[in-house]
């Protein structure tokens, strides 16, 4: 099985792939792991990537789609996929469909994790992260005993500039933008699945499973129904 997971800043698709791909026993693929460990493997597609991420620009498609495609072959792939972060805009989605289809497989589904606005810039714009030990912290959700200090190594605590209030909707703004031609691209082929991603992170996975096993059906705001 092959599975996408589509899902704005703070929806939570970074967590919810890894437990979807524990659940269903298939390989995780998260573009954000590949940079880095190409990075480090001082790869020629890690040092065009790093070149891009130092200037706190986005990754260039043709160097994301040669790093994803080289991934797939791994024996590990066989099972399936959950890809995480990729595809990102309707050019990555056509590589991939191209790419599997050379192998006679596609894309199963595709889980677009839907979080409204107001959920969104609450959980972005609350994040604190300790400066020493990268310890997280959220305002409302996961607040530090003392505020401004780390519970665990009493590090000063800061937020990232790509945290506060303005900044978080630019990149909304960006995401949904970019995002929107995929939801109707997977639409079209009969392949999205809408899940509420707002509750707790058990809770949202559950309903990800469901959907996935009622295929064709939407999963509901109610843990553990379909609609």
């Amino acid at each position: 099985m092959y599975i996408i997971l589509l899902g704005a800043p703070g929806a939570g698709k970074g967590t919810q792939a890894v437990y979807v791909a524990q659940k269903l026993n298939l390989v995780h693929i998260a573009t954000g792991d590949l940079f880095r460990q190409a990075i480090e493997q001082g790869t020629e597609l890690g040092i065009q990537a790093k070149s891009y991420m130092e200037k706190g620009m986005l990754v260039p498609d043709k160097i994301t789609i040669r790093m994803v495609l080289e991934r797939m072959p791994v024996p590990d792939c066989e099972s399936g996929v959950v890809f995480d972060g990729f595809p990102r805009n309707l050019e990555q989605a056509r590589a991939l469909d191209e790419a599997l289809a050379k192998q006679t497989k596609a894309i199963d589904r595709v889980v677009y994790i839907k979080v409204s606005e107001e959920e969104l810039l609450r959980r972005l714009s609350g994040r604190w992260i300790c400066r020493n030990c990268q310890t997280p912290y959220h305002a409302i959700d996961s607040p530090p005993k003392i505020w401004g200090k780390c519970d665990q190594c009493g590090g000063e605590l800061y937020q990232r500039p790509d945290d506060t209030d303005e900044t978080v909707k630019k990149r909304l703004q960006v995401y949904f933008t970019q995002t929107a031609p995929l939801i109707d691209y997977y639409t079209r082929v009969g392949k999205l699945i809408e899940v509420n991603g707002e509750g707790g992170i058990d809770e949202v996975g559950r309903r990800i499973i469901v959907a996935l096993r009622g295929v064709g059906r939407v999963a509901s705001g109610e843990e553990g129904e379909t609609r």
